[in-house]
């Protein structure tokens, strides 16, 4: 297997038959190098961008809790029966889908973007097998554009890596005293939080939720305690991300659902901002919704409000909250640039910082590192360790990688998919 390193202004050339592997850091150019290469080969290029991961159907309405109110966007655009199967696919089985759509095509170039994204280990078994099929029959090219930790298939006969190699290095210290010294809140007198000892964040009794003849979740029960780090594991629908809408208070059918958020059960007279003030949330369905034409800084500062975009100001104290979070982060310097300019790991960092700038009590990160290089990835999970390790801090965290995995995970809640 060859390998070579090229500049983001440069050139990739394919030869016919090659299997190409595109490598590099986050913000390094390898989405520039490979637009450049499409529009070189405009008709003969069929190519699975990272805004294409979780499925490209009715873009146009997308909006973050659309999974979750697919009978109330039918009534209001008339959604066909494909386009409302569609919403009720998890992240990873919307990435088949659309990779089973492409596998089909007869272009000359295949190109994918982060391939195993959101994909569980079967599903990523299974895609390898057919790729390498497709490069057995000769007559195509696969380009994808990968991890640089990642394990090439052994169809890929060259691989390109993008800017410089850079080591992993473990967070600077400056950044872990950052986390430490963040001032303990008072949660004494907050209305809509528990205050005993080992207290309940969330208790789920029996839960079972349907769309349409779909069972995704039936008859769970599951309790987390304050202080507890979860890992939730499952095959792609299984469940996972439903799981946690009901958490979010995203999912109407929480309301259906014996579920106790905060020492509340769901239902009782709480708003969904009295929820949402104590989360931190990041997810697929998050990124894909969050398409704002505004600053990094101001994508990071909607974390105060709960907002997909900013719809108020934040005050001076919160911008320097923010501009903390962007540092912790190693993001400092993006924080005038454009959001939906930077690459699909810049902007996953943003959204991650989001997560953490109002010091919730409990982080939510479903799929957390998609897109992200082994550096950044090295960084997240130790500001994750770092963060947990405070008082009144809960952890719930969804990745069907093993090394994505925070050193402070304990338990692990696996789901099953029913047929």
């Amino acid at each position: 297997m060859n390998s070579e390193h090229m500049q983001p202004d440069g050139r990739l050339c394919v030869s016919p038959g090659e299997n190409v592997a595109l490598t590099g850091n986050n913000g390094a150019g390898k989405t520039r190098v490979v637009e450049a290469f499409c529009r070189e080969h405009p008709f003969d290029t069929e190519y699975i961008a990272f805004k294409d991961t979780y499925g490209d159907d009715a873009d146009g309405a997308y909006y973050l809790q659309l999974r979750w109110n697919t009978q109330e966007l039918a009534n209001l655009i008339e959604l066909d029966d494909s386009s409302k199967d569609m919403f009720s696919l998890s992240s990873g089985e919307l990435r088949k889908r659309r990779i089973a759509r492409a596998l089909k095509s007869r272009a000359t170039y295949l190109i994918i973007d982060n391939p195993y994204l959101g994909l569980d280990v079967r599903s990523r078994e299974d895609f390898t097998e057919m790729l390498a099929q497709i490069a057995a029959e000769g007559g195509r090219s696969i380009i994808l554009v990968m991890p640089g930790d990642a394990i090439m298939p052994s169809f890929i006969t060259r691989v390109v890596r993008v800017g410089e190699d850079t080591p992993v290095r473990d967070l600077p210290e400056e950044c872990r005293e950052a986390i430490a010294s963040l001032p303990q809140k008072d949660l004494s007198a907050v209305r809509f939080y528990p205050s005993c000892e080992n207290a309940e964040i969330v208790k789920c009794n029996g839960v079972s939720i349907r769309y349409g003849e779909r069972t995704i979740l039936k008859s769970l029960d599951w309790t987390v305690h304050e202080g507890e780090c979860w890992a939730v594991r499952g095959e792609n629908g299984s469940g996972k991300s439903t799981l946690l809408s009901l958490v979010c208070a995203d999912n109407p059918q929480a309301y259906a659902c014996d579920i106790e958020l905060f020492g509340h059960k769901r239902g009782s007279g709480e708003s969904i901002w009295d929820i949402k003030k104590h989360i931190g949330y990041v997810s697929p369905e998050m990124h894909r919704a969050y398409q704002k034409n505004i600053s990094a800084l101001e994508a990071v500062a909607s974390g105060f409000f709960d907002t997909v975009g900013t719809y108020m100001h934040a005050d001076a104290g919160q911008l320097e909250t923010v501009r903390k979070w962007m540092r912790i982060f190693g993001i400092d310097a993006l924080a005038d640039r454009p959001y939906l300019k930077l690459s699909s790991g810049e902007q996953r960092l943003c959204l991650l910082a989001r997560a953490f700038v109002k010091d919730p009590e409990l982080l939510i990160l479903d799929e957390p590192m998609h897109g992200l290089d082994p550096q950044n990835c090295h960084r997240v999970r130790q500001i994750i360790d770092a963060f947990v390790a405070r008082p009144h801090k809960t952890l719930l965290f969804v990745t069907h990688f093993d090394n994505e995995l925070p050193d402070s995970i304990s338990r692990t809640l696996t789901l099953k998919k029913h047929i």
